[in-house]
């Protein structure tokens, strides 16, 4: 007879194990977490996913492992037992397992980069001492017989300039926290940027070796940011590390194999390859070159790919080890020659049966790139917001949400929470104080988002970025103001705002007479056009002496529409005859922001 047991312990040591069983259906048996399961299979050398089925006397084992007496279930009792997680691989036979692509992001100087050399050089001694590694972009190591794909990128700006191109090539990240330092801003923004792609993240704890080292204020820390780990009863696997003395490093790999299972990544290696272009460059004796990442599909030597808006057919391919290779399966970075020109990072890799093709699919691509700023925003606006909600576009409205100070951020998400109706929710995908950056640009572009700033300013190549992109970048000094335009623009009542364009600007050269008391300017297009009917500005030095619009327009004798650059031409502004020489004119329109 099983004892009884305390409170939040299981009913009984007792536990009867089907013949075979889901690690899933073992979990819920044992009342324990998936990953628990996964991780005693991992101490017995057997590396299995949640839906995979193990028999009896693995499952017993692990059973024995976690306290429990465990004895075979009666067989009438197990007829049709686990077989309907059968069917579920019938149908998945073309899929296989696939290796996990992992990205290291954390705060600077926490670590990131030694992690991936000790990750590297610890690759290479276990596989082939004295190996020269070749820096692709991207590698892969290998632990208990699994391989791993790192990709050589470290930092969060990397990770969303990528998913900005769209290529989301990364399935887990590890977040390195300084044992010494603790949480920090551009770890709260790694975490926010991972969280954005729903990534799962990997705490790596690092620098456990200095005698300031405290991580369990690094814990507290990651659980008042949202991050509870494991072992304060959350599901954020947490590993401590050294990246310098090279310890704990093989925990974090088992780790990372742990959630890779938890994830349940899949592939189908036989069909056609599909990958993204991690980083390419224009050898001098080699010619293009691209490190490409394949996603599904397997990439043979002389097959016909299709890169972004280039095509080629591989000549050669290379590993991180510098060494030729034949085919590449999913998950497996490599360097390729062949192609006709230097594509971007992050664009897509096609293969095609043949050049006919690939000269077809560019051209397509090509016209959907020209179809694109009329058909799809690249993120969303206060202006379009209600349109795109009413379309079913929009379910969930993205804000990177900047500040001139922190107090001022909570006030804020919360207000903004509020506003949530059934069709939308409003999500702050991060916050933080200062300036806006490239890098919230960079994430509104990747989350189809929009960012909002309140009391703080805007960094030029953010600026410049935005407006490139399409970004909406909102400015505000009062909280009500805010509030109150995204309130309006979930409603659809939001008035349109519109932006200045300028056209064109001329300089007043000569004065005639029109004969009724109005005057004409001669002047000499410098720059863009002068078109009929335009909003005109005429500055005197630095002042604008007159607003208006262009009244009339003639070259010679003749009325014309417009005038381009380098051209002269007589201008008339209505309501203004007080020219004088030297006057420019200011050609303007204004159009509805997008």
């Amino acid at each position: 007879m099983a004892k009884e047991s305390k409170p939040g312990e299981p009913k009984a040591n007792l536990i009867e194990i089907p013949h075979s069983v889901a690690v899933r259906q073992l979990a819920d048996l044992l009342q324990v977490s998936a990953i628990d399961i996964i991780k005693q299979l991992m101490r017995n050398g057997i590396f299995a996913n949640i839906n995979q089925v193990v028999d009896y006397e693995t499952a017993a084992a692990v059973a024995v492992n976690l306290g429990y007496e465990a004895h075979p279930e009666p067989r009438a009792a197990r007829i049709g037992g686990s077989k309907r997680y059968r069917p579920q691989e019938e149908e998945l036979s073309g899929l296989r397992p696939c290796p996990p692509v992992v990205t290291i992001m954390g705060h600077v100087n926490h670590g990131k980069t030694r992690l991936l050399d000790a990750i590297r050089q610890t690759n290479v001694m276990a596989t082939e001492a004295g190996g020269i590694t070749q820096h692709i972009g991207a590698y892969q190591v290998e632990v208990n017989g699994q391989k791993i794909t790192f990709l050589d990128t470290p930092g969060h700006e990397a990770f969303t300039a990528m998913r900005a191109r769209g290529a989301q090539v990364t399935d887990i990240t590890i977040l390195v926290v300084a044992a010494d330092d603790g949480v920090m801003p551009q770890t709260l923004e790694a975490i926010d940027h991972a969280q954005a792609a729903g990534v799962p993240i990997v705490v790596a704890i690092n620098k456990i070796d200095k005698p300031d080292a405290n991580p369990e204020i690094v814990k507290q820390q990651l659980a008042d940011a949202g991050l509870l780990i494991e072992e304060w009863g959350g599901d954020v696997v947490c590993v401590p590390i050294s990246a310098k003395e090279k310890t704990g490093i093989s925990e974090l790999l088992e780790n990372l194999l742990v959630v890779a299972e938890m994830e349940d990544l899949k592939a189908n290696p036989s069909r056609p390859a599909v990958g993204a272009v991690i980083e390419a460059e224009l050898d001098k004796s080699k010619g293009p070159l691209a490190t490409v990442l394949i996603q599904t599909g397997t990439l043979r030597l002389s097959d016909t790919v299709v890169v972004g808006g280039t095509w080629g057919r591989v000549r050669a391919m290379f590993n991180d080890m510098g060494k030729r290779v034949r085919k590449a399966e999913p998950a497996m970075p490599v360097e390729l020659l062949g192609l006709d020109s230097v594509p971007q990072a992050g664009d897509t890799l096609t293969s095609v049966a043949d050049e006919h093709q690939a000269r077809a699919l560019i051209q397509k691509r090509q016209q959907e790139v020209q179809q694109q700023p009329s058909l799809v925003p690249k993120a969303v606006s206060l202006e379009n917001l209600f349109d795109q909600i009413s379309a079913g576009q929009v379910k969930e409205l993205n804000v990177i949400l900047k500040a001139d100070v922190q107090g001022s951020i909570e006030p804020i998400r919360s207000s903004l929470g509020q506003l949530a109706t059934e069709q939308v929710q409003v999500r702050i995908i991060h916050s933080g104080s200062g300036n806006i950056t490239e890098s919230d640009v960079m994430l509104a572009i990747a989350s189809k988002g929009l960012i909002i700033g309140f009391g703080t300013g805007i960094e030029a190549g953010a600026r410049r970025l935005a407006d490139v992109e399409g970004v909406d970048i909102r400015s505000y000094d009062v909280i009500y103001h805010l509030v109150d335009d995204v309130d309006k623009a979930l409603k659809g009542m939001l008035e349109p705002t519109y932006v200045e364009v300028i056209d064109g600007r001329a300089e007043v050269r000569a004065i005639f007479s029109s004969g009724r008391r109005e005057k004409v300017a001669g002047v000499y297009v410098t720059e863009g056009k002068v078109s009929r009917g335009a909003s005109a500005r005429v500055w005197r030095g630095e002042q604008i002496v007159c607003e208006s619009v262009v009244s009339s327009l003639r070259r010679f004798k003749d009325d014309v529409k417009e005038a381009t650059s380098g051209y002269e031409c007589g201008v008339g502004i209505k309501d203004f005859t007080d020219f004088e020489i030297g006057d420019i004119l200011e050609l303007f329109t204004k159009e509805k922001a997008s």
